[in-house]
């Protein structure tokens, strides 16, 4: 309705300035019958609302889709009315429509094909990864421990690209069933032994009940548990202190199984907390380490959420961070 007032003001006070120009013009002449002149007005304002009132109706679903904006692309396909001016605005919401849908499918296929390319690249790459490590995995000098550290950095960023190329095809990964949480979280500490060694960092594994599970996706749980870890390590070698060490717990709170990840670790700024799952947030001490990417706790937060598990994080600078994967326990 306001739309519609809007659009006529400028004829309404047209009509106005012509019905007062008439009336003076009269008066001027020396016609000084008021009462006739001022019925022959009210007569045009009749016929005037008359018009503003039927056009109005008639064009009622037009002016209220112009005031309306569209929560859908499917909604540009909705009728309007029969009106030359509704049926030119449906031929151009219609245009728009295939325009769109048009450059979506092309937008899509090509990130589809980068997706695909990404996937086989990070899969061929692993290859001579692998034949590297097997070369120098036996050497002692220095100078091959530093190909090995270069090497395991380069693994897991290769898993990082690789996993976050998955998560937008999620649906299509992940097959959820009954996970021994001890087990895996052993798996993930055994998994990355030569980097605890290295950072002089040692890893202390606790389970309450060895037999704890929950429903999840191993393959994407040992990837979210490796991003913590990975970060624990990484931010607990920034703290050079004797007898560093991490803490992983599994253990039952309630009708929840629960995941935590404890370090010693330079902790985090109470300013980047609430920004730590952001993509490529790296706040004031990743800034200061060239491995971080910003992307970790994101994958490993995007992937929680979509398995229907939770994060919980708690952090105090020069203490350490704790991280938790909470999850209903299936026992």
């Amino acid at each position: 309705m306001k739309l519609f007032i809007r659009e006529h003001t400028l004829l309404i006070a047209l009509q106005i300035v012509q019905f007062a120009a008439i009336l003076t013009i009269y008066w001027l002449d020396g016609y000084n019958h008021l009462s006739t002149a001022l019925y022959a007005i009210f007569i045009g304002f009749f016929f005037l609302g008359c018009y503003l009132v039927r056009h109005y109706l008639t064009r009622r679903r037009y002016y209220l889709r112009l005031s309306r904006p569209l929560e859908t692309l499917d909604e540009s396909y909705r009728k309007i009315d029969n009106t030359p001016v509704s049926k030119a605005l449906e031929e151009l919401l219609h245009a728009q429509y295939r325009h769109s849908m048009q450059q979506l499918i092309a937008v899509k296929k090509q990130q589809e094909q980068h997706l695909t390319f990404i996937d086989q690249w990070v899969h061929q790459m692993k290859t001579p990864l692998s034949v590297i490590e097997l070369t120098v995995q036996n050497m002692d000098e220095p100078e091959f421990a530093s190909i090995r550290e270069e090497l395991e950095r380069m693994r897991s960023g290769l898993h990082t690209v690789l996993y976050m190329a998955r998560l937008r095809a999620f649906e299509k990964d992940f097959h959820v069933k009954p996970v021994v949480l001890p087990q895996l979280v052993n798996e993930v500490v055994h998994d990355h032994k030569r980097l605890f060694i290295r950072n002089r960092i040692f890893p202390e594994v606790l389970a309450g009940d060895p037999g704890i599970t929950a429903q999840s996706d191993e393959k994407w749980l040992f990837f979210m548990l490796s991003q913590i870890i990975n970060n624990a390590i990484k931010y607990s070698a920034a703290k050079d202190t004797e007898d560093n060490r991490i803490v992983v717990s599994c253990y039952l709170r309630g009708a929840d199984a629960v995941i935590e990840v404890r370090d010693q670790g330079i902790g985090i700024q109470a300013s980047d907390l609430k920004r730590v799952f952001d993509p490529f947030f790296t706040g004031d001490n990743g800034r200061g380490l060239r491995e971080s990417t910003g992307m970790g706790l994101y994958l490993t937060k995007e992937s929680a959420d979509r398995l229907g598990h939770r994060l919980e994080l708690e952090s105090e600078v020069g203490v350490g961070t704790v991280v938790r994967i909470v999850f209903a326990a299936n026992h």
